[in-house]
């Protein structure tokens, strides 16, 4: 699977956004899609095989109790000194938004998901020191947030890039907690 001159990076969760260069691996069939299977389990990848894994608003998708283990299987494939970039629904800025909006209808869809078919419900919210604590127990190092404009892939417009109001990237609040964590 892995090339010693090229870099091994996988999307997980993906859907229908594809990054050069990365292999894509989602639960639901795209064309652009290299494996078709849960991202709970990459056995189809070796122990420290990956350089990379990016992925975005998918973990808030796991139950409580199966985070850990996610995070555990996304470790096993890293290869040390390998980065996990992750970006989740941040329930610290959504709380604030709602406190200064008090309107639910702005934060229910991150919160819970928009629940219009199976894969896309929230079973789980993060902060930023839940987060941390989590990577941390599971053995990542060297835990930060990103900046999603210094990413390779700030070109893509996924949900990293969550603003309220709606695009507004320069004055806008960031309504995703982007974190990365190196193996």
């Amino acid at each position: 699977m892995t090339n010693n001159s090229k870099q091994t990076k996988l999307h997980l969760g993906c859907g229908s956004r594809f990054i050069p260069g990365y292999v894509h691996v989602d639960v639901i069939h795209h064309p652009h899609i290299d494996y078709l299977c849960n991202i709970d389990d990459l056995s189809v990848f070796h122990d420290n095989s990956v350089d990379v894994i990016y992925n975005c608003h998918v973990l808030e998708h796991f139950h409580r109790y199966k985070v850990g283990n996610v995070l555990k299987e996304w470790f096993r494939v890293l290869k040390p000194g390998g980065i996990l970039r992750t970006s989740v629904p941040d329930f610290a800025a959504l709380a604030e938004l709602y406190l200064k909006t008090k309107d639910l209808k702005t934060v229910v869809g991150p919160i819970m998901g928009r629940q219009n078919y199976l894969y896309n419900i929230h079973y789980n919210i993060f902060d930023y020191t839940y987060f941390h604590d989590l990577l941390e127990q599971v053995g990542f190092k060297t835990i930060n947030r990103y900046d999603w404009k210094d990413t390779e892939h700030a070109n893509i417009d996924d949900y990293s890039q969550a603003y309220y109001p709606h695009m507004d990237k320069e004055n806008g609040l960031l309504l995703s907690l982007n974190v990365e964590a190196t193996k």
